[in-house]
């Protein structure tokens, strides 16, 4: 079954789990949804800081392994291309370990190609994790660890960049 509008509407999980209709987009959409995830951040950020941004990837996360998990039912595909919640979530929490200053944007463009690369890729443990836990939890959990990667890898370029002290 490929979604459209009416599946997107026709429950509050199918809107969640669609990442909020940028599922339903024809192609490539885990790169929609992790693009949807950029004003998501700023958002938060911009209200309450890494504190609320931190509450909204545990809020979204749990209410992702729910919506997830029925709407892959709904569709009989147990992680069905136009779940996108998952790129959301975890590209959410990637965005918060983006170095603030007069790069951002070049950081925000290197977390953006490194955690797609993660989660189309699935390399060692997410690929492990993917074809091994499942449900709406396991929806979720792969792309947690791509973004945990993700931010390994960033974290680890701007230690290189910075240059180690004398």
């Amino acid at each position: 079954m490929k979604p459209d509008f009416k599946f997107l509407i026709a429950h509050p999980a199918h809107f969640i789990a669609l990442g909020f209709g940028t599922g339903l987009v024809p192609k490539a959409p885990g790169t929609f949804g992790t693009m949807l995830a950029i004003p998501i951040y700023f958002a938060c950020a911009a209200v309450g800081g890494n504190y609320l941004v931190a509450a909204m990837v545990t809020l979204l996360f749990i209410l992702g392994v729910w919506a997830s998990a029925k709407t892959s039912k709904a569709l009989g595909i147990a992680d069905h291309g136009s779940i996108v919640i998952d790129e959301i979530v975890a590209f959410l929490l990637v965005m918060a370990f983006v170095p603030s200053g007069p790069s951002t944007h070049l950081w925000m463009v290197t977390a953006f190609v490194a955690f797609r690369v993660f989660d189309i890729t699935k390399p060692w443990p997410i690929g492990v994790a993917d074809r091994s836990i499942k449900g709406g939890f396991g929806v979720m959990f792969d792309d947690l660890l791509a973004a945990l990667l993700s931010i390994v890898f960033l974290l680890t370029i701007r230690a290189i960049s910075m240059g180690s002290p004398a």
